[in-house]
């Protein structure tokens, strides 16, 4: 494994837990730490973009290109995440597993269709 992957990978983690546990310290009324709860997620979604530019700063890559390709990308797979997060609130929230469990699995096709999005296919 390169460093740069390895790092990338570390970053990536910890960005990811603190910013789970972000959100569920601000919506798990049980734990009353929304305060606390929006600020551990801000610190993970920052750390998440840090994590993007050391890596691409290590791969020496240039800078992202913000095009309408690469925002429609991102807000596929934001809808797409989003989908599977409300379909997860139907079934264990709302007890509702039917409609939950289509609605996550569209949000998990969405996701799984990013690949082709960004990869392509040969």
């Amino acid at each position: 494994m390169k460093k740069s992957s390895f790092v990338a990978m570390i970053l990536g983690t910890v960005s990811g837990v603190l910013f789970a546990l972000g959100m569920c310290m601000a919506l798990l009324p049980e734990w009353h730490a929304f305060t606390e709860g929006v600020i551990f997620g801000a610190v993970g979604l920052v750390l998440g973009l840090v994590t993007v530019f050391v890596w691409r700063k290590m791969e020496n890559k240039g800078p992202l290109k913000c095009n309408k390709k690469t925002v429609l990308t991102v807000l596929f797979g934001a809808i797409g995440a989003l989908l599977l997060g409300v379909g997860m609130c139907f079934c264990m929230v709302w007890e509702n597993i039917v409609v939950g469990t289509l609605i996550g699995l569209v949000g998990i096709v969405a996701l799984l269709s990013l690949i082709p999005i960004v990869k392509g296919i040969r």
